[in-house]
């Protein structure tokens, strides 16, 4: 599904600093993450792209968890194989929403009072506050479960408007599956999400409406800040046979309770995406999202470019899907994970 990326012509070199140069002084400085480390590659793989002016894109990220940082850098490197590298054709400018919904209005305000050329807003309540905010300024979105449930787009293959972007939707049918093979005697599905997070309640119905063909019952704990995950976990030992953490930003960014809890009770925990197994779930079928930031890039290319605008571009989802395990979680979790399992697997994590 990725675009076949285009070569364009270098400015010329006796103007293109000069232009740096002054544009840099006029504007704000980027923002960066809270480790404050760049966001931007080395170097670009391939030649600037011709532009009058420097390009300001804005990232408004709605929490610090490896799904999410995975998207963003996969979006910042593309950017930058494409000629499009920050601190010279572009200017990014990444903010962090902290999990608070108030502080994504008050980003998606900024970036529309600076007139940015682009804004990235990663996760549903960011896109959410950016598309609600701006009606002119190009948005793209990742990491968005169901972007026509949330309001953002009139429809995956028309989107209208000024917002279009990728889709983290998730084959949760075969990951349910993935506890049955597992366990096979397992009944009850423990699934915890943020009741704020449309993407969320989304993928809980997705559950239950396969739960019975699996021979599955769904148990639900409703959570509306990041400190209750813990107790929403401990509520459900004794009652259910797995946990199942669904693309949920606000549980995913505080997993290391839920596993806790899972490790001491010996209960397995299915994941909606491969960077929880890798911080201790047992398994997922799921997405890159390094490649799904990636593919991002790619739409914003064609934007920056002129070649396309965000009212025709369809929302793109990732085909690429792949079996992902921990062997070590599964071992802390008291699970043995079938060999047929791991013979399928594209990673095993040891």
């Amino acid at each position: 599904m990725f675009k076949q990326k285009k070569t364009v012509k270098m400015m010329k070199s006796f103007l293109f600093p000069l232009l740096l140069l002054s544009v840099t002084a006029c504007g704000q400085q980027s923002a960066t993450p809270a480790n404050n480390q760049s966001t931007a590659p080395a170097a670009s793989t391939q030649e600037a792209p011709a532009a009058d002016k420097q390009l300001t894109i804005g990232i408004s990220q709605f929490v610090e968890h490896p799904a999410l940082d995975a998207a963003r850098e996969g979006f910042v490197a593309q950017l930058a194989k494409n000629g499009y590298e920050d601190g010279k054709q572009i200017k990014i400018d990444l903010k962090s929403a902290q999990a608070s919904m108030d502080t994504a209005i008050s980003i998606a305000q900024k970036f529309e009072a600076d007139k940015v050329d682009l804004v990235l807003a990663i996760a549903t309540p960011t896109a959410q506050a950016a598309a609600q905010t701006s009606k002119e300024i190009p948005i793209l979105f990742t990491a968005v479960t169901d972007p026509v449930e949330a309001g953002l787009v009139k429809t995956m293959e028309k989107p209208e408007g000024n917002v279009t972007g990728t889709s983290d939707m998730n084959p949760v049918e075969e990951q349910l599956k993935l506890i049955k093979e597992m366990k096979a005697d397992a009944k009850t599905v423990g699934i915890i999400y943020s009741s704020g997070e449309v993407n969320s309640k989304v993928q809980v119905d997705a559950a239950k409406a396969v739960a019975d063909k699996l021979g599955l019952t769904i148990q639900e704990a409703a959570i509306t800040s990041a400190t209750e995950v813990k107790q929403a976990a401990e509520s459900m030992v004794g009652k259910v046979d797995a946990y199942y953490i669904p693309t949920d930003n606000m549980v995913v960014s505080s997993i290391a309770a839920v596993l806790g809890v899972a490790e001491s009770q010996k209960i397995p925990v299915i994941a909606g995406e491969e960077n929880s197994v890798k911080s201790g779930a047992i398994a997922t079928y799921g997405i890159d999202y390094t490649k799904l930031g990636a593919q991002t890039a790619d739409m914003a290319v064609k934007i920056l470019k002129g070649e396309a605008k965000p009212g025709d571009m369809p929302v793109e989802m990732q085909a690429d899907m792949k079996l992902v395990l921990n062997k070590k979680a599964a071992e802390k979790m008291g699970v043995t994970i079938p060999q047929a399992m791991l013979d399928r697997a594209g990673e095993v994590v040891e």
